[in-house]
């Protein structure tokens, strides 16, 4: 018996160790785990061990350059590179390294962003900016609910979020956001990238927000949900005019009723909104425009619009139905701009009452979270 308790010891303590080596990123015995991103007061070191590489490279978002700026690093002890570098501005930023020109992610960080088809390591620096996107103490519940679209002739996924307490609280009925992505997204881009979920539980613990249900759609028509799912994707001809708005009448017309008849909503356009960045700016251009009676809140985000007989009428649609906020944003270097202005104007020619808030930069994550971050608050008041 002493013989069988001796072995069983032995086999935990071995299970033990085996868990903890798994723990510390399979560092095995005598050898000191890898520490990356390290962030030291001012200053941040990354750290790759690479045995073979002969050189390596460290890209990052808040290079000058973020798609082709590097730094080099340097071999240390134990074959683990390194770079130090100044602790750059609070913001989430994204990164890679580049091992004799092969492009790898931090084996040693698993905090990760998926955009589209790629996935990046992250890195949150701590500030005023990058309050709202750290995790609450009171967090609301992302869930994956599937609908059926006849109009797109296919069943999707959407992400949807419900506010700390929703469960708790089986009569209480709450606002609706519809939150849209851009090119190259899905439904999973706003959540993921956007920091959707930490920003609205921020927002609404400390008062500053609403509690509001957030809906975010696939996009893109012809995908039942994200690449990550592997299903087929149908075919679809983009240049046949019948399907120019068939998302736009899907995501009005089928995804509303479906979250109005599935949560706990206040089916009213008082209590709907509708936001969208980029490709979403535009579905949100044209989802206001073609639906008027639909939505009160109204906020295309780095995306506008030329101006045409077609765009005035549809401003006027919206200026006869009402509506108590209308919101465009972008940034001061976004390729987009310009189109912005555009809708500005449009929007001042055409009587609506607006705000047009610009912000520095381009067409990154950064500026999108500082928009929802931003207008969330004036939702639903």
């Amino acid at each position: 018996m002493k013989r069988i308790l001796i072995a069983l010891a032995s086999l935990a303590m071995a299970s033990g160790a085996l868990c903890a080596q798994e723990l510390t990123n399979f560092a095995f015995w005598g050898q000191k785990p890898v520490v990356s991103p390290e962030i030291q007061n001012d200053s941040v070191t990354f750290r790759l061990k690479a045995d073979y590489a002969t050189v390596v490279k460290l890209s990052g978002s808040w290079m000058p350059n973020p798609w082709g700026g590097t730094i080099d690093m340097t071999r240390g002890e134990n074959n683990v590179w390194e770079v130090t570098i100044p602790l750059p501005e609070p913001e989430i930023y994204t990164y890679n390294f580049i091992a004799d020109g092969v492009s790898v992610n931090d084996p040693q960080n698993v905090m990760v962003q998926r955009d589209g088809s790629r996935y990046l390591s992250m890195l949150l620096v701590d500030g005023e900016r990058t309050e709202n996107y750290k995790s609450a103490e009171q967090r609301g519940t992302i869930s994956h609910p599937w609908y059926d679209s006849k109009i797109l002739g296919i069943n999707r996924r959407l992400t949807v979020y419900t506010p700390y307490g929703y469960e708790a609280n089986p009569k209480a009925k709450y606002p609706v956001l519809y939150l849209l992505h851009g090119a190259g997204g899905d439904e999973e881009a706003w959540s993921s990238m956007g920091r959707t979920a930490q920003i609205l539980d921020n927002l609404i613990a400390k008062g500053l927000a609403k509690p509001m249900i957030v809906v975010m759609p696939n996009g893109n028509p012809n995908q039942q949900a994200a690449q990550t799912f592997g299903l087929p994707t149908t075919e679809m001809d983009w240049r046949n005019p019948d399907n120019r708005n068939n998302y736009v009448r899907s995501l009005v017309e089928e995804i509303v009723p479906f979250i109005e008849k599935n949560y706990r909503t206040v089916a009213k356009k008082s209590h709907r909104a509708i936001a969208g960045l980029s490709m979403g700016g535009g579905h949100t251009i044209a989802a206001s425009g073609m639906y008027p009676e639909a939505f009160d809140y109204i906020c295309p985000l780095s995306m506008g619009a030329q101006r045409t007989p077609e765009l005035d009428a549809q401003l006027q649609g919206i200026k006869k139905a009402g509506y108590k906020l209308y919101w465009l944003a972008c940034g001061n270097t976004d390729f987009l701009f310009e189109n912005a202005n555009e809708l500005d104007a449009a929007l001042t020619a055409n009587g609506l009452e607006h705000t047009y808030f610009v912000s520095e930069g381009g067409h990154v994550w950064a500026n999108w979270r500082l928009y929802l971050n931003t207008f969330a608050p004036l939702l639903f008041k």
